[in-house]
């Protein structure tokens, strides 16, 4: 059985790890997450601080619009696009990895403490009972601070989190 981690679409491209795990590996992504590939593909703010970096995880993230694009994709996600809280088919990533998209809605049941998409990982997390994989050090500590009933991995420990999702479900 894969494991499942509730993250953002840009995670794929940043960190290239996620896409060639040991084990199974099944990411559910947020529609909205998709659609932000988009605006940070168009925007001049970089994405690192590093210029080369930069540029690559760009070039990464137009392969992965291009990738969602691609017809049998396109169709996958659209399917999940007319019912809240529907997921698309499985979109694979390469050998064990792939993506579910999940039409998640922001209720703003998180107030101003977390943004519209912080929102719908929390809930898709909450919904579904699976841990959330993320880079954004600030966003785990709200988390942690606010006493929300979700598991949080820093991106750093994917390695753990997928040791640990594989000891949880055994146990």
């Amino acid at each position: 059985m894969s494991r499942q981690f509730v993250t953002e679409a840009v995670m794929m491209a940043i960190y290239g790890q996620l896409l060639i795990p040991k084990t199974p590996v099944e990411y559910i992504v947020p529609y909205t997450t998709i659609l932000e590939l988009y605006e940070l593909r168009e925007s001049s703010e970089p994405l690192m601080n590093i210029p080369d970096d930069d540029q690559h995880v760009k070039a990464k993230i137009g392969e992965l619009i291009a990738y969602f694009e691609q017809p049998l994709n396109q169709k996958k996600i659209r399917r999940c696009l007319n019912v809240p809280w529907a997921k698309s088919p499985a979109i694979l990533l390469g050998e064990q990895a792939q993506i579910t998209v999940i039409n998640s809605v922001d209720n703003a049941s998180y107030g101003e403490t977390f943004d519209p998409i912080e929102t719908e990982l929390l809930l898709t997390s909450q919904r579904l009972k699976i841990p959330i994989l993320t880079d954004q050090f600030e966003m785990i500590h709200r988390i942690i601070d606010g006493g929300i009933p979700v598991t949080v991995y820093d991106i750093d420990d994917f390695e753990f989190a997928m040791e640990e999702e594989s000891f949880r479900r055994s146990h």
